[in-house]
């Protein structure tokens, strides 16, 4: 029997939870899933990180993330690295619920496009998660595409320098190995959307705009008698639409807790999460990462960023002009047809 504060199709899914029917759940997640990690989200109006941008005169907000643009000007984009890296980022509860699936048998498959690792981080196997735009744990020369130290890469982030390529005579840009705007997906999200997505008997998307193509399309692609679960702070997408939709509208550590409460791992939830952020906390000191506390906020790596780019070139404000005139056009375009 539901409760006034659990809606009846969720009541549904729990109970189909406890009794084994329900053993294929694919989980779409993103920026949310992280927030309360201390990485912020994208989109937000007020906290998210395109809305505190404008320091940096980028031609729009999203270029920041475009290939086009970061060749020509990575500045920006590594101005922010240091506050959005996830090497002293812990993992959710929101994570760890990913994690609780997997260890209770349920969990066929998680599609992020979180760069952060943080899935891994929380106990979710390799084998279970795509992250279709990426990580941060490799990166490599734009020029020569040489693989670049891992400690010259975290020395240059915390510095909040651009990293150059050591090899001899190359001096070219290093980029993470993240799929940025204008680059294509891994082959693997083509196998996700053939032979995993029809299998699924239950979808969760949590913490996502859905405004990123073609990931945002796979909710409307799962079978019309499959359940589908939106844990975020607001409807996106099609959810809704459906008479079996069920959605969690707020938080995803929130919108965790509350199906974990109603199978009864609440406890388990939170004891898994206190061993992921324990564990990730030993990684990152043995690695030489900040605490999260001590290191510049999102805002202060912008202001610095700004500043140091307006010393470098000189006139500010003339090479904003010139960049939107030369690239400006074409990253609309681009970003239109890719969001």
């Amino acid at each position: 029997m539901s409760t006034p504060s659990t809606p009846p199709n969720l009541d549904k899914i729990i109970s189909s939870l406890k009794a084994g029917t329900t053993k294929k759940i694919l989980i779409l997640t993103g920026a949310g899933l992280s927030t309360t990690s201390g990485l912020p989200d994208f989109r937000s109006p007020k906290s998210g990180l395109y809305a505190k941008l404008s320091p940096l005169q980028l031609p729009y907000p999203e270029a920041l993330f475009h290939i086009s643009y970061f060749k020509h000007t990575p500045e920006p984009f590594y101005a922010v690295a240091r506050a959005r890296h996830p090497g002293n980022a812990v993992p959710s509860l929101a994570h760890a619920f990913l994690s609780l699936l997997e260890r209770k048998g349920v969990l066929r498959f998680v599609v992020t496009q979180n760069v952060d690792g943080l899935e891994g981080d929380a106990g979710v196997s390799k084998d279970k998660v795509l992250n279709v735009h990426g990580t941060w744990g490799t990166q490599r020369c734009l020029k020569c595409r040489a693989p670049y130290p891992d400690v010259k890469m975290k020395e240059a982030i915390l510095a909040g320098e651009v990293p150059i390529c050591d090899q001899d005579g190359c001096g070219g840009t290093v980029k993470p190995d993240i799929v940025m705007f204008g680059e294509s997906l891994p082959e693997e999200f083509e196998d996700v959307e053939r032979n995993i997505l029809p299998e699924a008997d239950l979808l969760l998307v949590m913490g996502t705009s859905l405004k990123v193509a073609p990931v945002s399309e796979l909710p409307r692609k799962v079978g019309a008698s499959v359940p589908r679960v939106l844990i975020n702070n607001e409807r996106v997408g099609d959810f809704g639409a459906r008479d079996i939709d069920v959605l969690l509208l707020g938080g995803c550590d929130d919108g965790v807790r509350e199906i974990a409460r109603g199978l009864g791992w609440e406890e388990e939830l939170e004891a898994l999460h206190r061993e992921a952020v324990e564990r990730k906390e030993i990684i990152a000191r043995e690695e030489g990462w900040n605490d999260k506390e001590e290191g510049p906020s999102l805002d202060e790596c912008i202001a610095k960023a700004a500043e140091k780019m307006k010393m470098r070139m000189g006139v500010s404000e003339g090479h904003r002009r010139m960049l939107e005139g030369h690239l400006g056009e074409k990253l609309r375009g681009i970003l239109k047809r890719d969001t």
